[in-house]
Formats: C-alpha cells, sequence, structure tokens
C-alpha cells in the first residue's frame, strides 16, 4: 500500500495515471486496480474527495430527469444499480427515501406529465403523478399552493464522503499508489507522459483526466480546448436533527436549465438540507457563502417547508460544481496521445462514479491498453456514520470488546473515541480535523465544536505527534 503526502514521487514508468481523487477519479483508480497494472493518481490538495465530491446534495438519483439517450442518461441509470449494490456490500450509508416533484403553478403541473414520459424514457417506470391531495398526504408540512407532484420511489440519499474515502480505499490496498499534495504543474506527452508536479515526476503511459473543476486546465496542457469550466457555486443549508420529522421525502423543484434548483432532503446523518444556490462565479475557490445566498435560500425554503426555517441551522457550506455550457458529460478519448478527459461532471456524478470508471477503462482498451483479465478486489467495509444502521455507541458488542466504541468525544453526533482512534490509524488517515469530520462526524453536530473541539483536536495532535492521546472524553 502507498500514500503519500510529501517528499520525492517514486520513479519508474506507470502503466496509468490519474489526475484528481475526487469521487470519480477515485472510481477509476479502483477500476483499474482490478487488473495487474501499475496505477498511481494524484491530487493537488491533502484528501480524496476534497473538492466538489465533499459538498454536493448527497443523492443518488434514478437519472429519471436526464436527458434520453446523453451517455450521462445512461452512466447515471446504471452507476446507480452499481453504487446501491457496493454500497450494500461497503457498508456505506443509503437511506431510500424516494422523492417528490412538486408543481407549485399551473406550468409546472402541465410539465410534470412529460417529465413522466422522460423517466419512462430513461429506464424508470415507476415514477406516478399525484393529485394535491395525495401529495399533502404523503408530505403533511408542505407549504400551501402545491397543485400535485410527480413521485419517484427510487431516489435515495448517500453518504458522499464514504462512497469516496471507500474506492480510495479499495484502491491502495489492490496497490494503486495515491500522492496527495501533489499538483499538476505541466505535462510533456509522447512515447511516455512526463507529469511535473510540485512533488517531482511521474512517468505513465497512459494519462486520465478526472480533475473536476481543473480537468480543462489539464486538457490545455495536452493541446486541447473543447470545453471550460465554469465553477457553479451551490450554497447550502443544514437544519438540526430536529427537523427531521418535517419531511418524509427528497422534495425536488421542476428543473430548469441551471439545474435542478432548491431542493429540501433528508440527510444519512438525521439532518435536513436545504439548496443549492446556482451561481456561476469566475473564481474556482469561491466556496464561500454569503449572505444574499443564504436569505434566497431561506426564502425558497420558507415557500417550500415553511416549518422549517424556524428550525436550528447547523452549518452552512458551499460547493463548486463543474459546469461546461454543454447538456453532456465531456468524456472523450484521444487514443493517438492515449488520453483521455472525464470532464464536466455536475452533481450526478456521484451516481454515475461506478459506471463512468467502468466506461473509462473501456475507452483505455480501445485506445491501445491491454490490462490482462480483471481480478476480484478485497472487500471493504467502511465504518457507519449514518442514521439508518446501529452507530457504535449503541453496540452492546463492540463495546464489549473494545471499551472505547463506549466512551462518546462528540456528544452532538454521538462519535466515540474508538471511532476517532479507527480514522486515525486507518489507510488513508485524514490531513485536518475537517478530514477527521467527514469520515466521523466529529465536531459535525449542532455546537460546531464548541464542547468537544479541544478533547478531538487533541487526540488529533497526539495522533500526528506519535504519543498517546489524552484527549478528554467528558
Amino acid at each position: 500500500m502507498t500514500v503519500t503526502t510529501s517528499g520525492e514521487l517514486p520513479g519508474g514508468l506507470h502503466d496509468v495515471v490519474v489526475v484528481g481523487a475526487g469521487v470519480v477519479g477515485a472510481a477509476v483508480a479502483r477500476e483499474l486496480a482490478r487488473y495487474r497494472l501499475r496505477t498511481a493518481i494524484v491530487d493537488a490538495s491533502d484528501d480524496v474527495g476534497n473538492g466538489t465530491s465533499k459538498a454536493n446534495t448527497a443523492i443518488l438519483h434514478t437519472g429519471f430527469d436526464a436527458v434520453p439517450g446523453s451517455l450521462e442518461a445512461r452512466l447515471v441509470r446504471e452507476g446507480q444499480r452499481r453504487l446501491a449494490a457496493y454500497a450494500a456490500e461497503s457498508g456505506i450509508p443509503v437511506e431510500p427515501v424516494g422523492a417528490l416533484l412538486v408543481a407549485w403553478d399551473e406550468e409546472q403541473l402541465t410539465a410534470l406529465p412529460r417529465l413522466a414520459d422522460k423517466a419512462v424514457r430513461n429506464g424508470c417506470h415507476d415514477t406516478r403523478l399525484l393529485n394535491a391531495a395525495e401529495t399533502y398526504r404523503r408530505e403533511p408540512r408542505l407549504g400551501p399552493g402545491a397543485l400535485g407532484s410527480l413521485e419517484v420511489p427510487g431516489e435515495s440519499v448517500i453518504c458522499p464522503w464514504t462512497t469516496t474515502l471507500a474506492y480510495a480505499t479499495q484502491a491502495v490496498h489492490a496497490g494503486v499508489a495515491l500522492h496527495l499534495n501533489c499538483r499538476v504543474q505541466s505535462v510533456t506527452w509522447g512515447a511516455v507522459h512526463e507529469l511535473s508536479t510540485d512533488r517531482g515526476l511521474l512517468r505513465t503511459r497512459y494519462l486520465v483526466n478526472a480533475a473536476g473543476l481543473h480537468a480543462d486546465e489539464i486538457d490545455r496542457l495536452l493541446g486541447h480546448d473543447d470545453f471550460t469550466v465554469t465553477p457553479r457555486r451551490g450554497q447550502l443549508i443544514v437544519y438540526d436533527k430536529l427537523a427531521r420529522p418535517l419531511v418524509r421525502h427528497i422534495l425536488l423543484p421542476v428543473p430548469t436549465a441551471l439545474g435542478k434548483g432548491v431542493l429540501v432532503a433528508p440527510t444519512v446523518y438525521g439532518n435536513v438540507l436545504l439548496g443549492p444556490t446556482a451561481e456561476d462565479l469566475d473564481d474556482k475557490r469561491a466556496t464561500g457563502s454569503t449572505a444574499q445566498g443564504i436569505e434566497l435560500l431561506r426564502e425558497k425554503g420558507r415557500h417550500i417547508l415553511p416549518d422549517l426555517i424556524d428550525e436550528e441551522v447547523t452549518a452552512v457550506y458551499a460547493g463548486l460544481r463543474a459546469a461546461t455550457g454543454h447538456e453532456d458529460y465531456r468524456i472523450r478519448s484521444r487514443p493517438a496521445q492515449r488520453y483521455l478527459t472525464v470532464g464536466g461532471i455536475r452533481s450526478t456524478g456521484l451516481t454515475a462514479s461506478m459506471a463512468i470508471a467502468a466506461y473509462v477503462v473501456g475507452l483505455l482498451r480501445d485506445a491501445g491498453l491491454d490490462p490482462g483479465p480483471a481480478g476480484p478486489l478485497e472487500p471493504v467495509r467502511m465504518p457507519n456514520i449514518g442514521e439508518a444502521f446501529a452507530r457504535p455507541y449503541q453496540r452492546a458488542d463492540l463495546i464489549a470488546a473494545d471499551p472505547e466504541y463506549g466512551t462518546i468525544v462528540c456528544h452532538c453526533e454521538r462519535v466515540t473515541r474508538g471511532e476517532i482512534r479507527d480514522a486515525l490509524t486507518g489507510t488513508l488517515p485524514p490531513a485536518s480535523l475537517d478530514g477527521l469530520r467527514r469520515r466521523t462526524r466529529a465536531r459535525g453536530g449542532r455546537c460546531q465544536g464548541f464542547f468537544c473541539g479541544a478533547a478531538v483536536r487533541d487526540l488529533f495532535d497526539a495522533h500526528r505527534a506519535g504519543e498517546p492521546a489524552g484527549g478528554d472524553a467528558r
């Protein structure tokens, strides 16, 4: 197993290098790990899934509203099946809550049958048109004025953090090298591609660009100018767990050209999510929230689910999506260069990730890569940080075997010392307190670390220093 975060990169020739360790890049690396190849994945950040992948709406889509016949529609449909099965095997939290696409005016109501027809063309045959009375029976706390809805029973919520971590962990276990804090600065391509990074040189026969927001920049290093990524900021509000009984389904608006619009959804962590906005920007680092954006969300939320706005807010965050001005994914193979671009992967990329990975490996074969026969991957079982299954503090068997699982450090999220220890000593340990939060939920609750922050930091710092942890669990 090779995971590096500093120092010179190892020498030698790779068969494939994947640029970008988000959910798609990690999925591609995991798929390549099935073969006897020398594969590496590089990312400029200090953690996997640290860009778009960590800050999306965390929905496992059916693809009911994708453009029929598009590559996205095909890969989302296939990816949903693959990821649902993988999540069950690997312990990734998923809750099949279903969705209601709510119509608030006559124009939207008229659009619902067309969306139901689109769903059928996308292979989603279980949608159902509901009148206003049926809609309110399913969601009694909806705001006044809903005229009807389209029920999409197959939509689910999922943990995006655990998904990316599972892919990367499985890839590393199978021999893929993961190099973090490793920004690609230039590419010299020829019989062998040479990637100059801020940590040294990587040489590879084949190159896969899954760099997300920066995929267009990597593309241009290879001499291509097919698309430009415009960062589309999505701000979101996370409401306290006490708000969870207010909503039973994912509440979706009728989509527009800018995206799926503002939704209200439960999360696998027991909270309620409101968002996202859709703001096209110039700055690919602009992940800050704004007063204007939050007020817009509150106005939308007050209309969709009025009681939600009176609930306590746990957190506010923003993510950037890789908008390209094209309706479909920008996945393109250039066999003469032995180079693939996996660009324009928007929020559906989480759902489609495993199907994208299989598609990319097929394109690599077509470009001349002979990976040999595929082998099985060592199964991975991820720690449960969702609310749908028993957490460690609730499991007498775990606590009897190891009392650390009965010692709560973060009381808002019920995170134990044992979970923090496991994350810090795992295959891909966090490089920051935010990374630890994504692995355990520690400091992610209503007090945002006000109560447990010192204890969590002590455990984190002690581990990094190689000292016995002395955090006060209180």
